[in-house]
C-alpha cells in the first residue's frame, strides 16, 4: 500500500461529502426537468443527472470530494432545464461555511431562497487605509483619508470567462457620499489595482489642539468606507460582484491593512415569496482536519493498529471507535482507510464479522445488515476494488449506454409500440453478457478482496456446519449484491461513465443489476424461490435462467475469489484506467489568424500513457506515454486569463490544460502525479507561468528551453489506484473520538461500575446499547483512548493557539479580515 503520511508541516485539508436526495414542490408548478448543481461560492464542482418531467425530482446522488481552496459559502442550485435557452436558476440552498457543522451528518429539507445577483458573491480584497494630518492653505487643520487598493482575489466567472473587474470606492457619511473609480482591468479574476484615493474628512468647530489629533467620536461614528467590486458590461448593464465596508472609526491614527471577503449587498436576497420556491432535501457532512506532524498521531495510531489483536474484538479502539459515533459510516472509512494503510485490515474485518456470526441465527440472513463487518467489507470493496471493475464491467457497460436496446419488461411501463417479448430478448442479452464478464471475471479480483472473502467464507461454515451452502452465500452476499450489482445501477458512482445515464438507460441498469443479484444470490434458482419475487414480470423473466449452468457458473467464480492461492499477473498486463472526463487544452500549434486557442478534448490516462481526442471512443489525437512525462503542475491563472489550469511537462512543449472547476483541477494532477511519481527524469525546477512573446511571464527569462525558476511540488504517492494518506486519516478518527468524549466516559463509568461490583448496570440508558463482553479490558482501553485524546488536545490549542496570535485582526499577517 502507497504511504502518505505527512512532514513537518501542519497541514488543513477539507472535505465534503453527502446526499441529494429530493425536491418537492419546485416552481413552475408543472411538470419540468430539474437537476441539481453543488457550487463553492460561485464555482460548479457537482452536477446531477438531469430528472425529466418532475414537480418533485428525486435525484437520489451521493457526493464525495476534498475542497482544494478556501471558499465562504456552499450552494446547491436547482435548475429548469432548458433546450433551446439558458438553464433557468429556480432557486438555492446556500449555506455560510462557519455554519456547515450544524447540519454535518444530519438529513434536513432546506426552504429554496431566491437567486439574486446581488447576493451572488464571492472573492476578497485586499485594502490599505490611513487616516492623515493636514493644515489647509488657511491654516485650519483637516483630516485626509488615504484609500489603497491594492488588488482582490477569486472573483467569480462571468458566463464561464474571466471578468472584467473594477472597483468603486466611497466614503459614506449622513450628509456625504464621495465615490471614485479604479480602471477597468480586463480579464482576470485576480485584478491588480494598486490605486490609491483621497478623500478630506471635515473637522467640527471643537476641534482644540490640547491632545493628538483625534477624530470627534460624533463624526467618526457615522462614516465608512465602502469597496463595490463591478463586472464592466460594456455594452450591458455592470454585473454586481461583492462590497465590504469599513467604519472609519477602526482607523483611528493607525494603518489599517487586511484582506476582507467581499459580501453580498444589505438588500440582496430579499424577498416575500421566499417560501414558494420548494425546498430540497440534503445529507451534508463538511470536514476540515487539522493534521499534524506524523510523530503526534504515534500513540493513538498504535491503539488502533492493535485492534485485531485484543482479546474481545469488542473491547479494541477500533471497535470502540465505530461503537460511539452515531452514523458508523463517519467512523468506518477513515478506519478502514487507516487499516489498509498498515495492512491490519483483514484480520480486523475477521475478527468483526466473527462477532456479527455470533447474533446471526440463520444461514440465510448471513450478511445482510448493516453491522460493522459488512460496512468495513463495503468501504474495502470501493477503494480496493476500483481497477476491477474497469477491467470487467466498463467495456459492456459503454454498449449498454452508447447502444441501447429498449429493456421494459414491466407492461404497467411499457411504450406505446413496444414488444415485451422483444424487449425481454434484449434484456436477456444484456444480463447474460454482464454475468457472464463477472464470472470470467476473477483473474482480476484483487488480492486483498480474496483475502477477506477467504476468511469470511471459512467463518460462516464453522458458523454453520450443517449448512453446505453457506460459505458460497458468505461471499456471494457481498460480491454480488454489494458490489457488481451496485456499480451496475450506478455506473457513474464507480467511474465506470463520466456522465450520468439518462432515464430510459438508467431503468434497463436497474433491470440488470436485478438479475445479478438474483443470479448471484447462491441458491436462489436451486431452491425454486422464484416466486418470491414481489414483481410478476422478474419471475416470468427468470424462469428462462433455470439451468444448471448459471449455479455452476456462480459455485466457480466464488470459489475462485475467495481462494488465497497466487493468481496469475496477467491481469497487470492490461493498463489501469486511471481517470478520463473532458477538458479544455490550448492548441500545440497556430491558428489562421497567429493566435494559439484552446479546444475542447476528452482527456484519458491509463498507467501507461495519457492521451486527449477529439471526442470520447475515439482514437487519440496526442499521446503522451506516462514514462515521458517529467513534471504536472499548476499555472498561473495570469498566463492565459483563465482559471483551473495546469501544465504536463515532456519532452516537447508543456501541455496547457484548463479543467472545468479547481475539484476536477486538482484531482488530475493528483492523478497525474501519482501515475509518474517514479519516473526517473522528473524535474526539481519548473516555470510557474507560461512562454509568451519571447519570454517566461514568472521569471523574464529569454531562452524558452531555460531552467526553471520554481521547485517543483513535494512527492506524491507511486500507488496508482490507492492513495492513502495515514495521518489524515488518523486526525479524523482523533476528531471523532473528540465529539463523542462525552460517550467514551460514561462508557468507561459502566465499565468500571460491571467491574467492581459486578451487579445491576447502573442507569442502563448511557450504554445499554454498546457491547460490553469484557469490562475490565474494555476500561482498559477506554482508558488509553481518553488519555491520548487529551494529548492530543494540548497538541491542538498549541498550534490553534498559535495561529490565532499571528492573525490578529487587521494586521498584515491577517488572510481574511471581515468588516460589515
Amino acid at each position: 500500500m502507497a504511504a502518505q503520511d505527512g512532514g513537518d508541516e501542519v497541514r488543513v485539508l477539507q472535505s465534503l461529502r453527502g446526499k441529494i436526495y429530493d425536491a418537492k414542490h419546485l416552481v413552475p408548478n408543472k411538470m419540468r426537468d430539474f437537476f441539481c448543481t453543488i457550487n463553492l461560492d460561485q464555482e460548479e464542482v457537482f452536477r446531477t443527472q438531469v430528472v425529466e418531467k418532475s414537480l418533485s425530482p428525486y435525484f437520489g446522488e451521493e457526493f464525495l470530494f476534498e475542497i482544494p481552496r478556501t471558499f465562504q459559502w456552499l450552494s446547491f442550485y436547482i435548475y429548469d432545464k432548458s433546450v433551446l435557452q439558458k438553464d433557468l436558476r429556480i432557486g438555492k440552498v446556500a449555506i455560510k461555511k462557519e455554519d456547515l457543522c450544524k447540519y454535518t451528518g444530519k438529513e434536513n429539507w432546506f426552504t429554496l431562497q431566491p437567486v439574486d445577483s446581488n447576493s451572488e458573491v464571492q472573492g476578497k480584497v485586499h485594502l490599505e487605509l490611513k487616516l492623515n494630518e493636514l493644515i489647509t492653505d488657511n491654516g485650519s487643520v483637516c483630516q485626509q483619508l488615504v484609500v489603497h487598493i491594492k488588488e482582490c482575489h477569486g472573483l467569480p466567472l462571468i458566463n464561464g470567462q474571466n471578468c472584467d473587474p473594477y472597483a468603486t470606492v466611497s466614503l459614506v457619511g449622513p450628509s456625504r457620499n464621495d465615490q471614485k473609480k479604479t480602471k477597468v482591468k480586463k480579464k482576470t479574476s485576480n485584478p491588480q489595482f494598486n490605486e490609491t484615493f483621497y478623500f478630506e474628512v471635515t473637522r467640527s468647530s471643537s476641534y482644540t489642539k490640547k491632545s493628538q489629533f483625534q477624530v470627534e467620536e460624533e463624526d467618526i461614528e457615522k462614516l465608512e468606507v465602502r469597496v463595490d467590486l463591478w463586472n464592466n458590461g460594456n455594452l450591458v448593464q455592470d454585473i454586481f460582484l461583492g462590497e465590504i465596508k469599513v467604519p472609519v472609526k477602526v482607523l483611528r491614527n493607525d494603518s489599517f491593512q487586511a484582506w476582507y471577503l467581499l459580501q453580498p449587498r444589505e438588500n440582496g436576497n430579499k424577498s416575500s415569496k421566499t417560501d414558494d420556491l420548494g425546498s430540497l432535501r440534503l445529507n451534508i457532512c463538511y470536514t476540515e482536519d487539522c493534521v499534524l506532524p506524523s510523530e503526534y498521531y504515534a500513540s493513538l495510531r498504535n491503539l488502533l493498529l492493535k485492534s485485531s489483536d485484543v482479546q474481545p474484538i469488542s473491547a479494541s479502539a477500533a471497535y470502540i471507535l465505530c461503537e460511539v459515533c452515531r452514523d458508523k459510516y463517519d467512523a468506518v472509512l477513515p478506519l478502514v482507510r487507516l487499516l489498509l494503510h498498515h495492512h491490519k485490515l483483514v484480520p480486523f474485518v475477521a475478527a468483526v464479522a466473527e462477532l456479527d456470526l455470533k447474533d446471526t441465527q440463520e444461514a440465510n440472513t448471513i450478511f445482510r445488515g448493516n453491522s460493522l463487518a459488512t460496512r468495513c467489507v463495503d468501504e474495502m470493496m470501493k477503494i480496493v476494488g476500483k481497477h476491477y471493475l474497469k477491467v470487467t464491467l466498463k467495456p459492456v457497460i459503454d454498449e449498454i449506454c452508447e447502444s441501447p436496446k429498449p429493456c421494459e419488461i414491466d407492461p404497467i411501463k411499457l411504450r406505446e409500440g413496444d414488444n415485451v417479448e422483444t424487449n425481454m430478448e434484449n434484456l436477456r442479452y444484456y444480463v447474460d453478457k454482464v454475468f457472464r464478464e463477472i464470472v470470467r471475471s476473477s483473474i482480476s479480483c484483487p488480492t486483498l478482496m480474496c483475502d477477506v472473502f477467504y476468511s469470511l467464507r471459512h467463518l460462516a461454515a464453522k458458523r454453520f456446519p450443517n449448512d453446505p451452502h453457506v460459505q458460497y452465500s458468505a461471499v456471494s452476499s457481498f460480491v454480488f449484491l454489494r458490489f457488481f450489482a451496485v456499480a451496475v445501477v450506478s455506473p457513474h458512482t464507480f467511474h465506470l461513465r463520466p456522465h450520468h445515464p439518462d432515464a430510459q438507460t438508467s431503468r434497463t441498469l436497474t433491470l440488470i443489476s436485478k438479475a445479478i443479484q438474483t443470479l448471484g444470490s447462491w441458491g436462489s434458482l436451486t431452491k425454486s424461490k422464484l416466486s418470491s419475487f414481489k414483481e410478476t414480470f422478474m419471475c416470468e423473466f427468470f424462469k428462462t435462467f433455470q439451468e444448471e449452468k448459471f449455479t455452476e457458473s456462480v459455485k466457480k467464480f466464488l470459489d475462485d475469489v475467495s481462494s488465497t492461492e497466487s493468481k496469475e499477473p496477467s491481469g497487470l498486463s492490461e493498463p489501469v484506467h486511471l481517470k478520463e472526463g473532458e477538458m479544455y487544452k490550448r492548441a500545440q500549434g497556430r491558428t489562421r489568424i497567429g493566435k494559439k486557442n484552446f479546444k475542447k478534448r476528452w482527456f484519458c490516462l491509463t498507467s501507461r500513457e495519457f492521451t486527449y481526442h477529439k471526442q470520447q471512443d475515439k482514437e487519440p489525437i496526442f499521446t503522451i506515454p506516462v514514462k515521458n512525462i517529467l513534471a504536472v503542475e499548476k499555472l498561473d491563472e495570469s498566463s492565459f486569463n483563465k482559471k483551473n489550469m495546469f501544465q504536463v511537462l515532456h519532452g516537447e512543449k508543456p501541455l496547457y490544460i484548463q479543467a472545468n472547476n479547481c475539484v476536477e483541477a486538482s484531482e488530475w494532477i493528483e492523478a497525474l502525479c501519482r501515475v509518474t511519481r517514479c519516473n526517473q527524469k522528473r524535474l526539481s525546477f519548473y516555470h510557474p507561468s507560461a512562454f509568451l512573446n519571447g519570454n517566461w511571464l514568472c521569471c523574464k527569462a529569454t531562452v524558452e528551453n531555460t531552467v526553471g525558476c520554481a521547485r517543483c511540488t513535494a512527492d506524491v504517492p507511486a500507488d496508482t489506484q490507492i492513495e492513502i494518506d495515514g495521518d489524515r486519516e488518523t486526525e479524523r478518527i482523533y476528531s471523532l473520538f473528540t465529539i463523542n468524549m462525552s460517550k467514551l466516559q460514561k462508557l468507561e463509568e459502566a465499565c468500571g461500575s460491571i467491574a467492581v461490583y459486578q451487579g445491576p448496570r447502573k442507569e442502563p440508558d448511557d450504554y445499554s446499547n454498546f457491547t460490553i463482553e469484557d469490562s475490565v479490558a474494555t476500561f482498559h482501553t477506554l482508558k488509553q483512548i481518553i488519555d491520548t485524546v487529551e494529548k492530543l488536545n494540548e497538541s491542538h490549542e498549541k498550534y490553534l493557539k498559535k495561529r490565532s496570535s499571528s492573525a490578529e485582526y487587521g494586521s498584515e499577517k491577517n488572510p481574511i479580515g471581515k468588516v460589515s
